[in-house]
């Protein structure tokens, strides 16, 4: 089964996880700022390069302005230059079948708008705009998707998310179910049918020509925590209808106490349809990103 399987760019943790990550699922890894989430989904976004012949994109949905440093990160890690698309680009969809004009590494959601993202923390008026502008920017993100997926690429990492205590009351969270049952799961014809609208039909015959298949694309979920240690993390609940219990497999990444040093470790929590690896592995954040140390 290992050869159906996604690598993450990280021999060791491929190897705790019987192979990869399987593509079609959730994969959710949860940890405070700084722990090294970002590597390890930049590592899993460019090790697409070698496994499908395309590099990852990814989708940031940060709504403070705060940098994720994903392109610093990339350039730094891979010597990869990310391409952006701008969401108030206007892009011409007869570009979407042209790869050099269609193909983009990168989208900010929500950049700079530097508001609250949780229900309690809002007015119902603020809630409504918070809706109203995802519908706004909703068709620059089915576009995105899109135009990449139809070019070859088969992984998304989404990050950016902050760390709430019900993610039922967060926007963030209600984005994210759109963006992955809406169009990372859906059919590549109805994602088409959901962009093209009115042109669906005059653009049949390339949409068929571009077919691809929404169950061979894996999606990294990367989401911060208010929780440090990994102790902790290991011992959060999941809440029914939480994110967490629709992942197929969960990583999680913490602070770990060593006599009287700290250190960074992981931890596989989930993995399903697999035999898993379910030890503390040490690892260090290194120049070429991330490294466990068995």
């Amino acid at each position: 089964m290992s050869e159906l399987r996604q690598q993450t760019g990280i021999p060791e943790l491929d190897e705790m996880l019987s192979g990869g990550l399987l593509p079609g699922k959730l994969t959710v890894v949860l940890g405070a700022t700084g722990i090294g989430k970002t590597q390890l989904g930049l590592q899993y976004a460019q090790a697409g390069l070698a496994q499908e012949g395309e590099t990852g994109i990814l989708f940031d949905m940060a709504t403070r302005g705060d940098s994720q440093s994903h392109e610093d990160y990339a350039e730094r890690l891979f010597q990869w230059k990310l391409r952006e698309q701008l969401v108030d680009e206007v892009f011409d969809l007869e570009q979407i079948w042209e790869r050099e004009q269609a193909r983009k590494d990168y989208q900010h959601l929500f950049r700079q708008s530097g508001r609250r993202v949780t229900r309690r923390d809002m007015e119902l008026d603020e809630w409504k705009e918070w809706k109203l502008e995802f519908v706004k920017k909703l068709d620059a993100a089915i576009a995105y998707f899109y135009a990449n997926f139809v070019h070859g690429v088969r992984r998304t990492v989404i990050d950016g998310i902050e760390p709430t205590e019900r993610p039922s009351d967060s926007f963030q969270f209600h984005a994210f179910e759109y963006v992955y049952h809406q169009i990372l799961r859906k059919e590549y014809d109805w994602v088409a049918r959901d962009l093209f609208r009115a042109q669906f039909r005059s653009q049949q015959e390339q949409i068929e020509a571009h077919r691809y298949d929404c169950q061979q694309i894996g999606c990294l979920l990367l989401l911060t925590t208010h929780e440090v240690m990994l102790d902790d993390l290991i011992q959060r609940p999941i809440e029914s209808g939480d994110v967490l219990s629709n992942a197929n497999t969960i990583i999680l990444m913490g602070k770990i106490r060593e006599g009287n040093r700290m250190s960074r470790a992981l931890h596989i929590a989930k993995h399903r349809g697999s035999a898993v690896d379910e030890s503390l592995i040490p690892y260090e954040i290194r120049e070429t990103g991330l490294e466990l140390l068995r």
